[in-house]
């Protein structure tokens, strides 16, 4: 604990004394006294009796201020608190300590290469060593150190000796971060995929997909993005849009006593659920476009199968449209409504235009005088007219692609352009880099 955290906690101290006696011969700062209640306040999560346990005070013991600021610092260790505070008093020739805590907020756990184990058998391995382990774990700290030493405990008990990481990470199937748990090392590689539903089996888009993963590292992370990005939109296209993916399964066979094969069988159940049909959108905060624009532009028909990559595209049309009145940082955010019975859905679509800028200025790296000349020449925007984010994009494939279209016989020499828009929300401008390399 650092020492300004030291001195601020301090500052929390209360010492209630009820004679100068026991101030004296009682009070823990002298020489120490009997403990004789633990309590905790401020949990969400934890309870009194695991917060306790975690500050590692036993009633009865002897204690002094410093152990009881040990027990402080323990807790602030374990990761699982943000702030700990605490006040004690003695009374009776005992003391009674409270502590307050503010709990860290915590991120799920995900197992990535550890194939052998299905996740709950993980989650029980941690629990032996960290009994208040709910599944999800702190950003760091000696709470998350223990799980990785359960886990490696688990693989070692099993002949498999193999170094534990655990890292913050990007959610790769959802929002957030998750708390990764990988094991150092070459993993198994995945020998087959094979699906609760066989009719993946006889796409030929699938069986190319399939490619991707089969034969690689195994990997869950990889194995789920290649879920979400190459098996998802399969169902979303034919109105399949609350299908219910994985997790993935291993499913070894064999002695359980024997080495791990180095080529594992995954299984991925499927429950497709019923195929929804378009009803309606309804729009609130949008005052560029209206109703009639957005519905045409969204692309969808009532009565017909709702395609949800359609959806998708059909809400990217929209953000094209405001880009190209201005609206550079449009934001979109459908909620569906399902209605189970006549397997129909609805959404509720929230527009948050934004501030509509203006062009300013572009600034240019890696041509010569004459090419940005030339490229002065093509821009398609005057300075303080409104910013057309379509032109600018049909530039930059030009730029790309079909760069005589822009340049003609001069000759250029660069590979790709980096493209960077700056606004500045006070002047509602927006000046473009771009940086040929």
């Amino acid at each position: 604990m650092s020492r300004v955290f030291r001195a601020r906690l301090g500052a929390f101290l209360v010492l209630t004394l009820s004679t100068a006696r026991l101030a004296s011969a009682q009070s823990p700062t002298a020489g120490g006294a009997p403990l004789r209640e633990v309590h905790a306040e401020g949990a969400k999560i934890l309870t009194e009796a695991q917060i306790v346990s975690l500050a590692g005070l036993q009633p009865g013991s002897q204690v002094g201020k410093d152990d009881l600021q040990a027990a402080a610092d323990r807790l602030i260790q374990s990761g699982l608190f943000a702030k700990v505070n605490f006040n004690f008093l003695t009374r009776g020739g005992g003391v009674f300590v409270t502590y307050h805590v503010e709990e860290s907020p915590r991120l799920p756990v995900y197992f990535d290469n550890i194939p052998w184990f299905a996740d709950s058998e993980l989650a029980d391995a941690i629990r032996k060593t960290f009994p208040y382990f709910d599944g999800t774990l702190p950003e760091a700290g000696a709470a998350v150190d223990r799980a990785g030493d359960a886990v490696k405990e688990l693989l070692s008990s099993h002949g498999l000796q193999a170094a534990v990481e655990h890292a913050v990470i990007p959610n790769p199937v959802g929002e957030g971060n998750v708390q990764e748990f990988r094991i150092e090392g070459a993993p198994p590689q995945i020998a087959t995929v094979e699906f609760s539903d066989p009719s993946l089996l006889a796409s030929k888009a699938v069986q190319q997909h399939l490619s991707e993963i089969r034969g690689k590292a195994y990997s869950r992370m990889a194995i789920d993005l290649f879920l979400t990005e190459a098996i998802r939109p399969v169902y979303l296209q034919q109105g399949y849009l609350r299908v219910k993916l994985g997790p993935p399964e291993v499913r070894l066979t064999g002695n359980p006593n024997q080495k791990f094969p180095e080529k594992i069988p995954v299984y991925v159940p499927v429950v497709p659920g019923a195929v929804f049909r378009w009803k309606e959108a309804h729009w609130t905060g949008n005052t560029v476009l209206s109703e009639f624009t957005l519905g045409g532009l969204l692309g969808a028909k009532s009565g017909d199968i709702a395609n949800g990559m359609q959806m998708e595209e059909g809400l990217d049309r929209i953000r094209e449209e405001y880009g190209h009145h201005g609206y550079l940082e449009a934001k979109l955010d459908p909620v569906a409504t399902y209605d189970d019975q006549a397997h129909t859905v609805s959404y509720a679509v929230s527009v948050q235009e934004g501030i509509q800028y203006n062009f300013g200025k572009i600034v240019l790296t890696g041509l010569s005088l004459a090419a940005e000349r030339k490229l002065y020449a093509a821009w398609p925007i005057a300075s303080s007219n409104l910013f057309d984010k379509i032109k600018f994009e049909e530039l930059l494939v030009k730029l790309q692609s079909h760069r005589e279209q822009v340049f003609g016989e001069l000759p250029v020499h660069y590979e790709t352009v980096g493209h960077f828009l700056q606004t500045d929300p006070g002047k509602r401008t927006v000046d473009v880099l771009l940086d040929f390399k």
